[in-house]
């Protein structure tokens, strides 16, 4: 771990926040150097005009690569406001001796809250019966649902999400089928789910939801392949990480008839939903990017998906749980014993 001084002000740079971030960040670290931007850190070129960071706290939507790390010569710690740190080259980090630090648990029982508002959401055709009546069709014509009560569900993952989810799925009455590299058969009796293949699970639930970690194993596990096995007819929900799904895949899937719909609040290359104008008239975009971008936005016109702008997470209790486990982790590293620490 790089060396620093304990009563000497560090410079800070905290990235991707918003006012009421700001103040509570300014309040709680009353003798740092604090410096914010409302956009994530993406380029070398930004980090150069920041080569006095010392500490630098991204969101998800940051890239720290290689590169931006060679650009921040005075870095000592990265503090990661995310659960998730595949965003930044931590092996990278790790060899250079600057310690990457997340926030382990923040927002269990918030994902979970949401994956079942997007279950529900599809089970009761709600994002279509919003639509009907806002434009004054009270019809019921294609708009009748069905019940959880009894339904089949498949948790893909179960740390502390997935358990909390299979948990809320007890409540409505559903079976719980889970599929995880470590399985804990004191928290399945706990928290009444059963443990399967990956195979059995898909080919069994009636909905499919993901919880997994973004791995070099899990990377688009959801693919052509696992999306054959597939009950017919069934739902996929993904609140976890975009890249564990094949988007063209997984829309093939959908026009095949597999699957009847999706819930997505992450999707694969999901910053071009901000981007697309700049990326389409960008003369350097890159054919990769420009099909990404073309696959992401026609998802927007099907009518058997429900996407959601990666808000999983965003409730405020779970955000006042983030900043104060962040502000915990920087001050744990100014006394010189880091916690909560990654590693590649």
């Amino acid at each position: 771990m790089r060396e620093f001084t304990k009563d000497k002000t560090m410079s800070i740079y905290f990235f991707e926040t918003d006012q009421q971030q700001q103040t509570y960040l300014t309040e709680r670290l009353p003798d740092e150097t604090l410096n914010f931007c409302s956009e994530p850190l993406k380029t070398a070129a930004q980090a150069r005009d920041m080569f006095d960071a010392e500490i630098i706290s991204p969101f998800v939507h940051s890239h720290v690569s290689a590169d931006v790390l060679d650009a921040l010569p005075s870095l000592k710690m990265i503090a990661t406001r995310s659960t998730g740190f595949d965003h930044i080259n931590a092996p990278c980090a790790e060899s250079r001796g600057i310690p990457v630090c997340n926030v382990p648990t923040y927002g269990e029982n918030t994902v979970a809250e949401h994956t079942f508002a997007l279950i529900l959401a599809l089970s009761r055709n709600l994002h279509k019966a919003y639509m009907q009546t806002s434009a004054g069709n009270f019809s019921l014509t294609g708009l009748q649902g069905f019940d959880l009560q009894g339904k089949i569900l498949g948790v893909v993952g179960l740390g502390g999400v997935g358990r909390y989810v299979a948990q809320i799925a007890r409540g409505f009455g559903m079976i719980v089928l889970a599929c995880d590299p470590v399985e804990d058969s004191e928290k399945a009796e706990r928290f009444g789910y059963t443990y399967t293949t990956l195979p059995d699970l898909l080919g069994r639930s009636d909905i499919v939801t993901l919880h997994a970690p973004l791995t070099s194993e899990t990377r688009g596990m959801i693919g052509s392949e696992n999306l054959s096995l597939f009950k017919r007819g069934a739902f996929l929900i993904n609140t976890a990480r975009g890249e564990l799904v094949d988007t063209e895949a997984l829309v093939r899937a959908l026009d095949d008839g597999i699957l009847r719909g999706a819930g997505l609040d992450v999707i694969a290359g999901e910053e071009v939903f901000s981007e697309e104008r700049q990326l389409l008239l960008n003369p350097n975009a890159t054919a990769g990017s420009l099909k990404t971008a073309l696959t992401n936005l026609s998802l927007l016109r099907r009518p058997d998906l429900i996407i959601t702008p990666h808000i999983a997470f965003d409730s405020l209790e779970a955000i006042e749980r983030l900043m104060i486990t962040t502000v915990a982790n920087i001050q744990a590293f100014r006394r010189g014993s880091p916690q909560n620490v990654v590693h590649g």
